[in-house]
Order: structure tokens, then sequence, then C-alpha cells
């Protein structure tokens, strides 16, 4: 499975969406949103992109990015039914990551609509399946840390995590009470299993209690 590619640029199709990368002689057909390509170096230029492979029984597909947060907004997006890796490169190439996570987040329809190939149905099912991840995201995002273990904790530790997650549910608009009780529980359940409290994971888990998880 092809994860990562870098060589230089051999060919670009703009209205295609797609560009041609030369890795020590070798032509990868390699589909991108349109930031990677705006961003792209001339013919002959070096870039590296992160890459998600799709294997079907007649055809291999690359879909490349800029970094990680793409990639991963990118293979949330393709685990929503009803949308495929065309509509998610739509609508990475509209938003940016951090702006789809928002506005998913946000419940945002109007806007996930304005994508091409996005109907209302679609959007709904990515706010109804995504929210609550790409909630955690946004707040990781916000925090300058792409990745839970980029984050570390801050001392005492329990204490400010906790703090951290009762605002990030506060911001996501839910009340002082339900924010503080959905964190303490959370917390405690995280405290009784022996495990070191995140924000990330905390946030996670809080989340799902509040829309009808554990």
């Amino acid at each position: 499975m092809i994860a990562q590619l870098t060589g230089t640029v051999a060919r670009v199709a703009d209205t295609s969406g797609y560009l041609v990368l030369d890795v020590q002689g070798v032509g990868y057909k390699v589909a991108v949103t349109v930031p990677v390509l705006t961003g792209l170096p001339p013919v002959g230029g070096a870039v590296s992109l992160v890459i998600h492979t799709i294997v079907r029984e007649d055809d291999i597909s690359l879909y490349g990015f800029s970094g990680s947060d793409e990639l991963r907004v990118f293979e949330l997006l393709l685990t929503v039914s009803g949308v495929g890796p065309k509509v998610a490169m739509g609508l990475l190439s509209a938003l940016q990551a951090s702006d789809l996570a928002q506005a998913v987040a946000d419940e945002d329809v109007k806007t996930l609509t304005r994508v091409p190939g996005v109907g209302a149905k679609t959007a709904q099912r990515m706010v109804l399946e995504l929210k609550e991840k790409l909630a955690a995201f946004t707040f990781e995002q916000r925090a300058g840390s792409p990745t839970t273990a980029a984050r570390p904790p801050k001392a005492p530790g329990v204490a400010t995590v906790a703090d951290d997650v009762v605002s990030a549910l506060l911001n996501l608009g839910y009340h002082k009470t339900e924010a503080q009780r959905a964190a303490d529980a959370t917390m405690d359940s995280a405290t009784r299993a022996g495990e070191t409290p995140d924000f990330s994971g905390l946030l996670r888990a809080a989340l799902g209690r509040l829309t009808g998880g554990k």
C-alpha cells in the first residue's frame, strides 16, 4: 500500500485535478485537491505527498494530500454512506480541512451543500456520522496539535485537561452543567481504568456521552 510519494512534478492536469509525479523514473498519476494543485512547484520541482490508495478489481487510484490533516479528514469522509472519493476531494477542494471540520461540527448543512455532488441528505449524514470525530479534530487544530500524542497534558494534569474539555464543549454549544457532568463522568471512568487523561480522548468520550454513547 502506497502511503507517501516524493519525487518531481512531471505533468499537471489542472482541469482534471491530477498530477503525474515522477518517482525515480516511474510516473504516478495522483488525484489532488485544488489547494494542492495551486501550491505545486513548477514542472520539474520536488514535491512530497501523503497518499491514500484505493484498490479495485480493475484499478488502483492514488489520492494525494499536502499533509496528514487533509488525509485524515478525507478518510473520515469516505466512511459516510454516499460520499465517495470524488465527492470527498470536491469537499476538500472547496473547503480547507479545518473549515470542513468546523462546518460539520456546527451542523452547517448550507455550507456543505454548496459543494457540487453534496445534497441535503448527504450533508445531514455527514453531520450525523462525523460531528463527534470532527469536533475533536477541530479542537486539536485550535490547540495547535495535529495529533493526540503531540499534545502533552499540562500540570497539574487531570484538573487542567478536564477544564479544557469543558471549555471545548461550551464552545460547541452545550450548557455548562451538562458539559461539566460529561467531563467529570469521563474523567472518573478514565481514572478508574488507570488511564492517563488526554484532551482528545476525553473530549471524544465526553461527546459520546452527550450524544447517547457511553
